[in-house]
């Protein structure tokens, strides 16, 4: 009991000091350096309106997050991620400051292992999705954690592919845990808060702004030994968390994509600069020095919806028509064309240029 109460009340002060105006994250930082912790920062500054009015708040937060089941984790703790250090030294115009406390729902052991950030456009193509899909369930096959931002595209398809395998995979939020953005990731945010880890720097109850998610972006970056982009145009946010990586000095990498597909531009524009090449993921797993184990991934039928388990039955190695699979499942066609969806993007059938489908 006291070493929660321990807790508790460094948690109160790091959340009761960061609420002050005009201490932002690089303050806090200076502040408690100067003075060893959050504790004696707030003493030397003494009461104050401003201090008591935010101390109030933060109690309000801890309130909040206990009944919630999320974990407040302040910096300088044993279980707070020692790569986000980084961020703070590295001492980057660029990069804000490590977060003096971070709000985690899940199993924060999972960040004692090798941990790839996987990231890239929200509006991937199909090839995109299943490459994301592959390379996250082979990492965490191979004992990795996958971690990305609950984004629509690349991040939920990574996110679905470690799930798929050992359920090792952390997500980076740009809200609080307890806010589902998008809206109908709802579903997907529960599972890893359930199976894996899910981690924000904001309290709960706090909603997206413009600057949450360039700001989760560097989080991820600095979680991760290896960032691969699967797939980023000229603007996406999957740029932002490649160039935190570079600046961190950590390795970058990008799977090659059609040059005349918007969605792959930027990350072409990566590997031209000198992004690591992925074409297949046992480059990923080298840049981590990790192995695959037992080869290929086997498939489980127990994991399929019965009109996936029925494709899956019909169709081999050898490329099957599209009207034959409907044909011989006895599904309806829109069911079948959904559940193909769903095999293609667990990288478990792939389809030819003609249409035609095969096991993957």
């Amino acid at each position: 009991m006291r070493d929660a109460d321990a807790r508790h009340a460094a948690a109160l002060d790091a959340l009761t000091l960061l609420g002050i105006p005009r201490i932002g994250l690089r303050e806090w930082h200076r502040r408690v350096g100067l003075c060893g912790d959050a504790t004696s920062a707030l003493a030397r500054l003494g009461s104050t309106q401003d201090s008591d009015a935010s101390r109030r708040d933060a109690e309000a937060t801890l309130s909040r997050a206990s009944a919630l089941g999320i974990r407040v984790v302040v910096h300088g703790e044993t279980d707070y991620p020692s790569t986000l250090q980084d961020l703070t030294a590295c001492d980057s115009a660029s990069l804000s400051p490590a977060p003096p406390v971070l709000f985690a729902l899940g199993n924060l052991s999972l960040l004692q292992r090798p941990t790839i950030a996987i990231v890239g456009t929200r509006h991937a193509t199909a090839t995109g999705l299943r490459a994301a899909e592959r390379i996250a369930r082979e990492c965490a096959d191979a004992g990795a954690l996958v971690v990305s931002g609950l984004a629509r595209g690349i991040d939920a398809a990574a996110h679905a592919g470690a799930l798929s395998s050992t359920g090792s995979t952390a997500a980076v939020i740009g809200t609080g845990n307890d806010i589902a953005y998008p809206a109908d990731h709802r579903g997907l945010q529960s599972r890893i808060a359930r199976d894996g880890l899910l981690l924000s720097e904001l309290p709960p109850g706090q909603r997206a702004t413009r600057g949450s998610f360039p700001e989760r972006n560097r989080l991820i970056a600095a979680l991760a030994q290896l960032t691969v982009v699967v797939e980023a145009g000229h603007k996406s946010g999957a740029l932002l968390t490649a160039r935190a990586a570079n600046t961190l000095n950590r390795a970058c990498a990008a799977v090659p994509g059609s040059f005349d597909v918007a969605a792959c531009l930027g990350s072409n524009e990566l590997l031209r600069d000198g992004a690591h090449v992925i074409a297949s993921v046992d480059d990923v797993l080298a840049l981590v020095k990790l192995s695959k184990h037992g080869g290929e991934t086997a498939m489980n039928p127990t994991s399929l919806t019965d009109a996936e388990r029925a494709i899956w039955d019909v169709i081999g190695t050898a490329p099957l028509d599209l009207d034959l699979v409907v044909e011989r499942t006895g599904w309806a066609a829109n069911a079948c064309l959904a559940a193909i969806t769903t095999l293609e993007l667990k990288g478990l059938v792939r389809a030819t240029h003609a249409g035609a489908l095969h096991r993957a």
